[in-house]
C-alpha cells in the first residue's frame, strides 16, 4: 500500500464521518458545514486521482454554490439555528437502505474490476479540456445554472411572504359626524344663532 492509498483512503474516511454527521445532527446550520467537510473530502479525492479539474469543479459548484445557497436558505427562511425535534426521526430505515446500497456498490465494484490495476491516462491539454467542456459539456452547465438560480429565487419567495400575494382592498374610512361647536346652542345653521 502507497503512501496515495492511504491518503485515497483517509479522505474516504473523512467524507463517510462527515457524511453521517450530516444526517444524523439535529443542527441545520451545522448539518451544511458537516457538508461542506464531506464534499472538501471528495474534492481531495479527485486530487488524489489526479482529476483536479473535476476536484476544482466539486469545489466551485457544490462547496461554493450549493452549501452556500443551502446556507443563505436558511438564513432568508429564518429556519431555527439550533436542535430542531423535527429532525429527530427514527435513523433504522435510513440506516438499512444506507448499508444495503453500500453493500450492493462494494460488491458491484469488486466484481468488476477485482485486483486488476487500472492504468491512467495521459494528462489532457487545455485545448482538449476547453473542446470538450465548450461542446459537449454546456448543456449541463447551463442547466445547473438556471437550477441554483430557481433555487435562489425559491428562497427569496418563501421568505417573503408577502410577494405574490394580492393586496387586499382597504375598507374605506368610517364617516364621522362632525362635531358640533361649543356655544352654538345646538344650532346647525351657518350663522350659529338659536
Amino acid at each position: 500500500m502507497t503512501g496515495v492509498d492511504v491518503l485515497l483512503l483517509a479522505l474516504g474516511a473523512v467524507a463517510v464521518g462527515s457524511g453521517v454527521l450530516v444526517v444524523s445532527t439535529k443542527h441545520l446550520v451545522r448539518a451544511g458545514l458537516y457538508l461542506v467537510v464531506c464534499l472538501g473530502a471528495l474534492a481531495g479525492d479527485y486530487l488524489v486521482l489526479t482529476a483536479e479539474l473535476v476536484a476544482w469543479v466539486q469545489v466551485l459548484i457544490y462547496v461554493g454554490a450549493v452549501v452556500v445557497l443551502l446556507l443563505f436558505a436558511v438564513m432568508l427562511t429564518r429556519a431555527p439555528i439550533g436542535a430542531s425535534d423535527d429532525l429527530d426521526r427514527p435513523g433504522w430505515p435510513a440506516a438499512l437502505i444506507g448499508a444495503g446500497s453500500g453493500l450492493g456498490l462494494a460488491a458491484l465494484l469488486v466484481d468488476a474490476f477485482r485486483w486488476s490495476r487500472v492504468d491512467l491516462p495521459a494528462a489532457g491539454t487545455a485545448d482538449r479540456l476547453g473542446e470538450q467542456v465548450f461542446r459537449s459539456w454546456v448543456l449541463p452547465f447551463e442547466v445547473l445554472s438556471v437550477l441554483l438560480l430557481a433555487a435562489l429565487v425559491g428562497a427569496i419567495v418563501i421568505s417573503r411572504p408577502d410577494i405574490g400575494r394580492r393586496p387586499e382592498a382597504a375598507p374605506a374610512p368610517a364617516r364621522r359626524a362632525a362635531p358640533v361647536p361649543v356655544g352654538s346652542g345646538g344650532s346647525t345653521d351657518e350663522g350659529g344663532r338659536g
